[in-house]
């Protein structure tokens, strides 16, 4: 959506729209679909910029990131940006990024395109580690078992390798004895 920020000084813009969005757009790996992101809020003049406002909602289907089982995540996230307008923008070169920059959206010229600033958001709200609860045990290395279902039948049978220079060395001790 593109909001004319000309038109803003007057009066202030309000939307409330759905919008789907595919989830490779966001490029998460752990984020296996999206619903359609209910997406409303409101911009007005504030100088010496815009003050934009908005609400989303929506559901997300993560991946445990231990145990690979499917988590629906219902969302809800408040977003507030200041839209400042910079028609001379600096070359595209690196800047220190200040505490005050975090809260800022700039652009070239006074139409605001919406869509970069709802991707964002959404990729905001993808957990770096999402976890189906908090003491997943995950899935077991060597065959694979969900260990949250209970402990699998090859965790009996093999040692951990690491171990067996000090079992030799205990049977050694043993032997002397």
């Amino acid at each position: 959506m593109k909001i004319w920020l000309d038109q803003v000084r007057d009066e202030p813009f309000n939307w409330d729209e759905t919008q789907s969005v595919s989830p490779e757009t966001l490029e998460r790996p752990e984020l296996l679909a999206l619903s359609p992101v209910r997406w409303r809020g409101q911009v007005v003049y504030a100088d010496p910029g815009f003050f934009l406002r908005a609400r989303l909602s929506y559901e997300q289907t993560l991946s445990c990131n231990r145990c690979l089982t499917p988590i629906v995540e219902p969302t809800e996230a408040d977003v507030e940006l200041m839209i400042v307008v910079d028609r001379n923008p600096e070359a595209e070169s690196e800047h220190a990024l200040h505490e005050q920059d975090l809260g800022q959206w700039i652009i070239p010229e006074e139409i605001l395109e919406t869509d970069p600033i709802l991707i964002e958001q959404l990729q905001l709200n993808v957990p770096m580690k999402p976890l189906c609860r908090a003491d997943c045990r995950g899935l077991c290395p060597d065959c694979g078992a969900d260990l949250n279902a209970g402990a699998c039948s090859c965790a009996e049978t093999k040692k951990d390798p690491r171990w067996e220079s000090l079992a030799a060395l205990k049977s050694r001790l043993q032997e002397t004895k």
